[in-house]
């Protein structure tokens, strides 16, 4: 059985993070998409309404779990026996950095692997920060986002402006 990791802050999950967590559940026996708890990064969701999130788009997967984690990722991925990290590329500036990141985690773990995966051509320019300030100017994220999510997303944007 192969436990693939798909790690990410998912602030918010955007359909290209969709596309991502459902192949991969195509591909490996059990995927969990890791949330990650960074304390120094400044996020419009806490992490708790985060892993709410991506539950209510991928809970009718067998063989999806959501959880998160802070820390090391090699370290989250011994703990939940995981063998695979999984990342989605939009382009070449996302290849060079995942690679560098690989080659890191090779480092710190001969045991596990780096599977990239290509995003779906329609997804390549959606990024969970260009979501926030879309929302944040009072611009359509329909399409962008999973159906489900955009009042979630749009109220939290009038929470945070104190509207």
């Amino acid at each position: 059985m192969i436990t693939a990791v798909y790690p990410g802050s998912f602030d918010p999950v955007t359909n290209g993070h969709l596309d991502i967590m459902q192949r991969s559940a195509r591909v490996f026996d059990r995927v969990i998409v890791a949330v990650l708890n960074n304390i120094d990064k400044r996020c419009m969701f806490t992490v708790e309404e985060r892993l709410a999130m991506i539950q209510k788009v991928v809970g009718n997967y067998d063989n999806i779990e959501v959880k998160s984690f802070e820390g090391l990722l090699v370290d989250f991925l011994e703990v939940e026996g995981a063998d695979v990290i999984v990342k989605g590329l939009r382009g070449v500036a996302d290849f060079d950095y995942e690679m560098q990141m690989a080659h890191t985690n090779m480092k710190l773990s001969q045991d596990i692997e780096t599977v990239l995966l290509m995003t779906d051509p329609c997804n390549s320019y959606i990024s969970s920060s260009n979501i926030k300030q879309i929302v944040h100017f009072g611009g359509d994220i329909r399409g962008l986002v999973p159906d489900v999510l955009l009042d979630e997303i749009y109220a939290k944007e009038r929470k945070n402006r104190g509207i």
